[in-house]
């Protein structure tokens, strides 16, 4: 309870500040971060009174490897998505070591996750893309590719993470399904 309540102390400040300058701020998600999973993004907000100004950088590699449902996250916090990441993660427990790997380095296959190149890990991209467009995250925010993969050529990776990026991504329809068969 001290973090959260160190957290109010410290950034309501800032956050009057933003309030009065028309910023949000979009922490990222993160297991480093007070909020890294669906129960600590809530007791953030509301430390925080659920103050406006702050938000989430939904990032869905942090959550993949914690066991955690990126998806689910966006259900619980529609309108506090405020940025997201494309970038993708692949749990690879071995038996020998734990998702918290080990201290072994990001390329080392004795890990038991590590980044992939978007569209090549474990996370369900199209059902991320279906999550925000029903949660209305708006179609003229970024979608930012953030590219992390040892085991692969960081220019070949980010240009093929882009092209993932755009064919995967798509406008909510404009109406539901069921209302073609009404006219």
């Amino acid at each position: 309870d001290a973090g959260f309540d160190l957290l109010a102390e410290r950034w309501n400040p800032i956050l009057d500040v933003f309030g009065e300058c028309g910023v949000r701020f979009a922490l990222e998600v993160h297991p480093t971060e007070i909020a890294f999973d669906c129960y600590t993004a809530q007791r953030s907000l509301d430390a925080l009174d659920n103050r406006e100004e702050f938000g989430f950088n939904f990032d869905p590699s942090h959550l993949i490897w914690q066991g955690v449902d990126p998806v689910e996250f966006i259900r619980m916090f529609p309108d506090r998505i405020y940025h997201v990441h494309m970038k993708d993660a692949a749990v690879t427990l071995n038996g020998r070591t734990g998702i918290l790997a080990s201290h072994l380095s990001f390329g080392d296959g004795r890990r038991g996750w590590d980044f992939r190149s978007v569209g090549r890990g474990g996370v369900r991209f199209e059902e991320i893309i279906r999550a925000l467009n029903a949660a209305g995250y708006p179609q003229d925010m970024p979608l930012s590719v953030e590219w992390e993969d040892s085991g692969m050529d960081r220019e070949a990776g980010a240009a093929e993470a882009a092209q993932f990026c755009k064919n995967v991504d798509f406008a909510p329809s404009n109406r539901r399904f069921d209302a073609a068969f009404e006219e």
